[in-house]
């Protein structure tokens, strides 16, 4: 398997891992890979207790080979995930709702295992 088709799949398994994660704990799923101009967001939820809106993005990694999944969340990633976010709050005229930017690190194991690690709150929005 080439490394791209390999990325690609950790990706997929990462984001079904933490759907499954986010809907045990009572999120709602909104929208999953929303995509626009500007960016993309992986998942949208609705927190079970307060009612906030999650804009959650979702980076897997295999190995530490790259360092911790949550560090590829930098300024650059932070901004298109903002601006995919108010396209979503705008297209879904939900601008009134409370917010807030996740990042949810998933560690696959080559036993198919995973572990997760759900940061709330990572970032501000950045655009």
């Amino acid at each position: 398997m080439d490394n791209r088709r390999g990325n690609k799949e950790t990706g997929r398994l990462g984001e079904e891992a933490a759907t499954a994660f986010l809907v045990a704990g009572g999120y709602r799923i909104l929208d999953r890979n929303f995509r626009c101009k500007g960016g993309e967001v992986d998942i949208i939820a609705r927190a079970p207790r307060s009612g906030c809106l999650v804009f959650a993005e979702v980076k897997a990694r295999r190995s530490m080979g790259y360092g911790l999944p949550q560090q590829a969340v930098n300024a650059f990633k932070q901004r298109q995930i903002s601006k995919a976010a108010l396209t979503w709050l705008s297209k879904n005229r939900l601008h009134d709702r409370d917010a807030r930017f996740d990042v949810i690190a998933v560690f696959l194991a080559d036993d198919g295992s995973h572990r997760i690690e759900h940061i709330e709150n990572a970032f501000d929005l950045a655009y």
